[in-house]
This record gives C-alpha cells, structure tokens and sequence, in this order.
C-alpha cells in the first residue's frame, strides 16, 4: 500500500487569514490507496456495477470526498451567517475534518456494511454517514483538547491553541475561559451540528432507517459519557479498576469501534447473528485499542505518534494500566512503588524525572506487560469472532476488518502480523466481567 498523493482544493474561493491549523486551501482526502483518486472512487462508489469496487480501494479518499462536497456548502452557509465566523471557524474546522487522521472508524464502518453483503444503495449511504462519523470525531478531538489542556493535535498546534496564537487583536487577559478555548468549543459545536445534519440527509432506505439513527443516537450519548466518566475519574481520584475499564469500554471501545462496525452491519440489513459477531468482536478490537493507547501514552515516541508523550500521567489519569500497577504492587507489599504511584495521582506539577520514575515503577512491576497481554487476549477474542460467526459473508471484507484490528492494536513500529494473534493470556477478571455486562460472551465455545 502506498501513501496517496495530496491534492489541493479549495473549499471557497476564500483563502482564510491567520495561522490556524491547516491555513490555506483545503486539501485533498488523505489515506492510502492502490489506484485513482478520491473524487472517482466517490463516484465509482455509487455507479459501478457492484455499488462498492472502486471506494474498497480507498476507503479513506471516498469518505474524503464525499466530505469535501458536503462541507462546502456548509463552510459557505457559515461566511453568510457571518464572514468572521466563516473564517474564523467554519473553515478551520473543515479542513481538519478533511485532513480526517486515519479514518478508522470510516474504514471500520464501510468493511461491516461489505462482510454483511451491502449493495449499492447501502455503499451510498455508508459513505455518508461514514462522513458523519467523522465529523463527530472533530468534536470529540475539539472538545478534547480543551479538557485536557492538549497542546499538540497530530504534530501541529491543537486548536485552541493555534486561535489564541493566531487572532490578531485579540485581547490576552479576557475573564473566563481564554479566547482559545471558547472558540474551540464552538467549532466542535459546529461539527457536532454538521455530523448530526450529514447523518439526517444520508440517503437511507426507508427500512434500515430507524437502525442506523437508533444507533447514532447511542453512538453521540455515549461519547458524551465516556468523556464525563474519564473526566470525574480523574477530579475523584478514583483507583477502580473496573471503572478504569468501563471509562475504556465507554470513551474508545464502543465510540470507535463496536459502533462503527454496527453502523456498517445496520446499513447492510444484516441479520442478527452477523450483527451480534461483529458487534462482539468490535467491542473486544475497541478496548484492545483504548489499553494499546494507553500504553502508547505513557511510553509511545512523540516523533512517530504526533502528540507528547506522558498527558495521562502528568494529568494523573486513573487508567487500566495504572490500576493494575497498583495492584500488583499493593500485591508484592512494593511500599516504594505505591509511593511513586500516590505521587503521581496528584497529576500536576510533575517534574519530568517525577514522570521517568512512574514510567519506571509501571514497567518494573510488571503493569506494562500485563497490560500488553490483555491486548493480544483481546485482539485474539476479536479475530475469533471474524471467523466461524461470520463463515460465508465476506471474506475480503472480514479479512479487511481483522488487518485494521491488528494494525490498532499493535505497539507502533510493529510489522503487521498477517496471521491470528496468539492467545497466550486469559482475560483479566475484571475485563471479562465489563465485558460480559455490556453484552460479551467470554467463552469460545459459546459463539455461535
């Protein structure tokens, strides 16, 4: 697979002063792709024979384009709304949509509706709200980003940031929050409206209606919810282990995977026993991915992930990894180890060597491997679940959707595994207990 090359194309004719993120004309859709461009594998998408052959190549650029033709419209009702906040925030905030990352709750969406049979109509309509999809993640990053008080957003200056630096005239000393952060919070307002409105107007068929909104529905509460319990978690200095992974399940697994994968099945007119192996492998794939960030937070490289390193341990996150830190060392009587992790909990004012010795205690007590453990028992639940539960449905399609599961969930750097993860651990008990509320049968010999 190689890296498609970058076009560049205006959204308006208009090109927006300052230096906000992404300053200029907008470009072209970013992915990967085997041949054409994002533009004819938009179109192909809705005209070749099977509905879908040319967009499977490039999944990525489809959805580009299918955003780029929406938000121009959008970008242009906003300048008339008001030329400054056209300017200022409509635009910024498309082109951040179409720089889009990796796009992989698009892809996880597109290859469900395909592994559950979607035809042309359906391919139509998972484009679009695949582009819905990722107009909720730019509210979600926004939104993010100011809580968390990010500096960084993929290797440029998160927006608040960037407006605050940027606005010529604008006052430093304002009462509440800064500058920055209220029109960050606008702007993913804005996407937030944009998604809901791609996602009323995508052309569903009348009997797979209610699914898809029913699910989009849970899909926007859900991401609001993780959100609120990663944040009370932290201002509680809660050490539940199980919270920690039920703010996991709530804020990654189900928002970025579980959900896009039902999305996709719903969009299809799957049946049951389809929907539920891909639902259940989605939300096995999901959590894998949240632990693998976590661990990839605390000691990923910035210069191959975008984004400092150690945000969660600065900000004293109670997450997975640090849970389990703390029970093996309350396990081992490790006082030291405690002390290092209590110190921690306090999250601001760590010094940087405060923050090498935290990094040190979660590797040297063994939370560092127990964690990547659960992430190959997990990954290998997954893949299970593509297999016997899906036999005679897509096997491109599934194949597709295991290779994104893999890539998720392996530590950065990592050559692609081409074969099943091995499962060399049992599930922690904790996990299989969240994962049994939310739905998840643990036991192979169960899935059906």
């Amino acid at each position: 697979m190689h890296r498609m090359q970058v076009t560049h194309h205006p959204i308006s004719g208009r090109r927006p002063a300052g230096a906000e993120p992404g300053a200029g004309a907008l470009p072209g859709s970013h992915g990967t792709a085997q041949a054409g461009t994002g533009a004819a594998q938009a179109d192909a998408a809705r005209t070749d024979a099977a509905g879908t052959g040319t967009a499977d190549a490039d999944v990525a650029g489809a959805v580009g384009e299918v955003l780029r033709r929406l938000l121009r419209p959008r970008v242009e009702e906003a300048a008339s709304a008001d030329p400054v906040f056209g300017r200022d925030v409509a635009e910024p905030v498309a082109r951040f949509a179409l720089h889009g990352g990796k796009r992989m709750r698009s892809q996880l969406l597109w290859w469900g509706m395909r592994a559950c049979g979607g035809d042309a109509q359906a391919a139509d309509a998972a484009l679009h709200v695949a582009a819905g999809v990722e107009l909720l993640q730019t509210c979600a990053l926004l939104h993010d980003d100011v809580m968390d008080g990010a500096q960084v957003r993929r290797g440029r200056p998160a927006f608040h940031v960037a407006w605050h630096d940027a606005r010529p005239g604008v006052r430093r000393a304002v009462p509440g929050p800064t500058f920055g952060d209220s029109a960050a919070i606008l702007a993913g307002d804005l996407a937030l409206a944009w998604a809901d409105d791609t996602v009323a107007t995508a052309p569903l068929r009348p009997d797979r209606a209610a699914a898809v909104r029913g699910l989009w529905q849970v899909l926007r509460t859900e991401m609001a919810a993780g959100q609120y319990v990663d944040l009370h978690s932290q201002a509680t200095g809660c050490r539940s282990e199980r919270t920690a992974v039920r703010t996991a399940l709530l804020k990654s697994a189900l928002y970025s995977v579980q959900r896009p994968l039902e999305l996709g099945a719903a969009l299809a007119g799957a049946g049951r026993a389809a929907a539920d192996a891909l639902s259940v492998a989605g939300r096995c794939a999901g959590l894998a991915f949240q632990l693998r960030d976590d661990l990839t937070d605390a000691f990923g490289d910035p210069a191959r992930t975008g984004v400092p390193t150690d945000s969660d341990i600065r900000a004293g996150k109670p997450t997975y990894l640090v849970a389990v830190a703390r029970r093996l060392a309350q396990r081992s009587g490790d006082r030291a180890a405690l002390r290092v992790l209590d110190r921690r909990a306090g999250g601001a004012g760590l010094s940087p060597q405060a923050q090498a010795e935290v990094r040190q205690v979660l590797e040297s007590i063994g939370a560092r491997a127990a964690v990547e453990a659960q992430i190959a028992a997990l990954t290998a639940r997954a893949l299970d679940h593509l297999g016997a539960p899906l036999a005679g449905l897509g096997p491109v399609a599934r194949s597709r959707i295991g290779d994104l599961f893999t890539a998720a969930t392996r530590a950065a750097g990592n050559a692609a595994s081409r074969g099943p993860v091995a499962d060399q651990a049992e599930l922690d008990p904790v996990i299989a207990e969240v994962l049994s509320a939310a739905g998840h049968v643990t036991e192979k010999e169960d899935m059906r």
